[in-house]
């Protein structure tokens, strides 16, 4: 029969295994808060950096100025000229040239004394050209002055892209806003079996099939989160994401997230200390895919950009 000092020994011990329990779990939860490093920071900042400077650069999104509509059932005349199907901007000639849908493909006709060449080329100024798209790969860019253009093609919808490389939102741009940089954001996924292609919709209204190798699950703060990125097996994935913060500091329609290739276990790093802001941020004339439901999480993902301009 256990006396009462026994029991009060007993009881003693069970209370100091239980505190010394408690006191492993919390250090184990510490140990596994992810530290931000300085080194850390440094590199997040670094990468950023380089994303300003694509942005800033004479093929930036910041220099987008124009999307028109081409009609491939007629010629689509190109110039400032108030009665031009494809509008340019005032600094353009009244008439820079033609755009017609010739045998399955567009070709341009320039206008005399336009001076449209190929852009970043030293050969003669264009007389007529056939145009690759950007379904083609790279499109074929001309130019004209400071004003670059090119057909994209949108499952068919055909548009003219026009940039200036002095475009006002270019020369006055001052950069992002971010949050501050938080390993708690940098967490690791591992891609399970998904369908083979997503709908992704898009700024236009349209939606594409795009190709998908599955699914990523994470977890963040004890909670299980999916998303499902696009790219082919064993190449970067990319995705669009939304969140809780999207119209409360961040785009309203999401931000845009790239990694790496999957390990060779399916592992792959979600570091939304870089989600970034899609195009459609810096101009009006952008084609942005957006999230969807099946991309948009329920969570505020405070990392990243912030929202840029008047949005």
């Amino acid at each position: 029969m256990m006396t009462p000092e026994n029991r009060r020994t007993a009881l003693f011990a069970a209370a100091t295994i239980l505190v010394a329990a408690a006191g492993l779990a919390l250090l184990a939860g510490c140990q596994r808060a992810p530290a931000t490093t300085p080194a850390y920071v440094a590199e997040v900042d670094a990468w950023h950096a380089q994303r300003v400077e694509r942005l800033r650069s004479e093929t930036g999104w910041l220099t987008l100025v124009g999307l028109h509509d081409l009609h491939p059932s007629r010629v689509n005349a190109v110039g400032s000229d108030s009665t031009a199907a494809v509008r340019l901007p005032d600094k353009a000639p009244a008439a820079v040239g033609e755009l017609a849908f010739v045998d399955g493909r567009w070709e341009f006709t320039a206008a005399p004394d336009a001076a449209v060449t190929v852009a970043d080329s030293t050969a003669a100024p264009v007389t007529r050209l056939a145009l690759a798209t950007d379904r083609d790969g790279q499109p074929t860019t001309l130019a004209c002055g400071t004003l670059l253009f090119y057909v994209i093609d949108r499952d068919g919808a055909f548009f003219l892209r026009v940039k200036d490389r002095d475009s006002d939102v270019r020369r006055n741009f001052t950069g992002i806003d971010r949050y501050p940089v938080d390993a708690r954001w940098r967490v690791t996924a591992r891609l399970e079996a998904g369908p083979a292609t997503i709908k992704v919709p898009n700024a236009l209204g349209q939606e594409t099939d795009e190709p998908s190798p599955g699914v990523l699950v994470f977890e963040l703060d004890g909670t299980e989160h999916r998303l499902t990125p696009t790219g082919a097996p064993g190449e970067s994935l990319f995705m669009v994401v939304g969140d809780a913060t999207n119209n409360h500091g961040t785009y309203g329609g999401g931000r845009f997230l790239s990694t790496e290739a999957p390990g060779p276990d399916g592992s792959v790093v979600l570091d939304f200390n870089k989600a970034y802001n899609p195009p459609c941020v810096f101009t009006p004339y952008a084609t942005c895919p957006l999230p969807g439901a099946r991309n948009t999480l329920p969570i505020a993902i405070e990392a990243g950009e912030k929202v840029w301009g008047m949005h």
